[in-house]
C-alpha cells in the first residue's frame, strides 16, 4: 500500500503520534514542552522517526533533515540541563524543538503528496507549484510560529520580573 516497505512503516508509524502531539503542546503551553508527559512522547517518536529514516530515505537531502532533526532534538531535550543557562535555555528550547517540527513536516507533507491518493499521486515532479507551495507555507508557519512563541516568552519574562 503506497509503496511503502515493511521498515518504512515501522518509520512511519513510530512518528505519526509526534504531530498531533506538537499540535496539541503548541496549543495547550504555546510551545513544546519537553518535561510534560506529552513532551516525552513527543521525543521517543521524534527519535524514532529520525533515526529509522537513515534506514529508508532515498534521497540525499534527507539523510541532512534526519541528522539536523536529531542534532536538533538532542539540543532542545538537552539545553535546559545545562547549569547557567537560565531563560535563555527556554528560549532555545522552543527554537530547537519548533524547527523539529518543520524538519518533520516537510518530508510528511512531501511524502503525501507524493504518494497519496494511490496509484494517482497529487504531486509527481519535485518541483510541482503544490509541492512547492505547500512546503514555502510551512516556511511561513516556521517563521510566524516561532516568532510569535519567542514574543509570547519575552512577555511572559517580563511580567515575572515585576
Amino acid at each position: 500500500m503506497f509503496g511503502i516497505s515493511p521498515l518504512g512503516w515501522i518509520h512511519t508509524l513510530g512518528s505519526l503520534p509526534a504531530i498531533p502531539l506538537a499540535a496539541y503542546m503548541f496549543v495547550r503551553d504555546g510551545r513544546i514542552v519537553p518535561r510534560s508527559k506529552a513532551g516525552m512522547v513527543y521525543f521517543y517518536s521524534m527519535l524514532i522517526g529520525a533515526i529509522s529514516a537513515f534506514l529508508v530515505v532515498h534521497q540525499p537531502v534527507s539523510y541532512g533533515i534526519a541528522a539536523a532533526t536529531l542534532i536538533l532534538l538532542l539540543a532542545g531535550y538537552g539545553i535546559g540541563r545545562l547549569p547557567k543557562m537560565g531563560r535563555a535555555a527556554t528560549y532555545m528550547e522552543t527554537a530547537f524543538l519548533t524547527m523539529t517540527t518543520f524538519l518533520l513536516m516537510v518530508p510528511t507533507v512531501t511524502e503525501t503528496l507524493r504518494r497519496v491518493p494511490d496509484g494517482h499521486p497529487l504531486v509527481t515532479d519535485l518541483k510541482s507549484p503544490l509541492l512547492l507551495g505547500a512546503q514555502g507555507s510551512l516556511l511561513v508557519m516556521l517563521i510566524v510560529g516561532l516568532s510569535a512563541q519567542i514574543l509570547h516568552l519575552r512577555k511572559k519574562d517580563r511580567a515575572e520580573r515585576l
